[in-house]
């Protein structure tokens, strides 16, 4: 497997099994920070923070402050099973 082919493979593969439950969780109003999809025992806060920022480097989440995001319409879009996460690619910060 060649440097090229690993490249191929992170891109295709970047969602956690997690990260449709945060954007669930990112619906409710409530919901703005890591620490907060901790409480609901999706995953640990640093898991939560970094699966937050590549959520958000894909335009599913939208960071508005450090450690404060909000769902976006294409993750709104996602989670209506209208977005194919294979083609979301990182957006330019």
């Amino acid at each position: 497997m060649t440097d090229e082919d690993d490249v191929t493979d992170d891109s295709e593969n970047w969602m956690a099994p997690i990260d449709g439950d945060i954007l669930e969780l990112m619906r409710d109003d409530d919901i703005f920070t890591p620490d907060d999809i901790a409480e609901y025992d999706i995953c640990r806060g640093p898991d939560a923070a970094y699966r937050c920022r590549e959520l958000a480097k894909r335009g599913l989440l939208q960071k508005h402050a450090t450690g404060m995001y909000d769902i976006t319409e294409l993750g709104e879009q996602f989670l209506a099973g209208e977005v194919d996460p294979i083609e979301l690619e990182i957006e330019d910060e």
